[in-house]
């Protein structure tokens, strides 16, 4: 019985890793719409929001998804993207 627990444990850790990398490419579309449009806020936030874009893709890259989901979350908020 217990190896069939840490299986099913190891699955679904390993299917949660999975779905936040399909995740963070979404979260990235969103806010380049959002910039494409020119959004109202102001320099320094809009600085921040290309710092924290720049800075999820690279954590996407390494396979870092829950750091890139987090990042881009704090840039989704200052553009308020749902």
């Amino acid at each position: 019985m217990k190896p069939l627990a840490y299986a099913l444990a190891l699955g679904l850790a390993l299917s949660t890793g999975t779905a936040l990398a399909f995740h963070c490419p979404m979260d990235m579309k969103k806010i380049d719409a959002a910039l494409a449009k020119g959004p109202t806020v102001s320099g320094d936030q809009l600085a921040e929001v290309r710092r924290l874009r720049a800075q999820g893709e690279e954590y996407h890259k390494q396979g870092k998804h829950q750091e890139s989901v987090d990042t881009l979350a704090r840039a989704m908020k200052i553009l308020d993207i749902q």
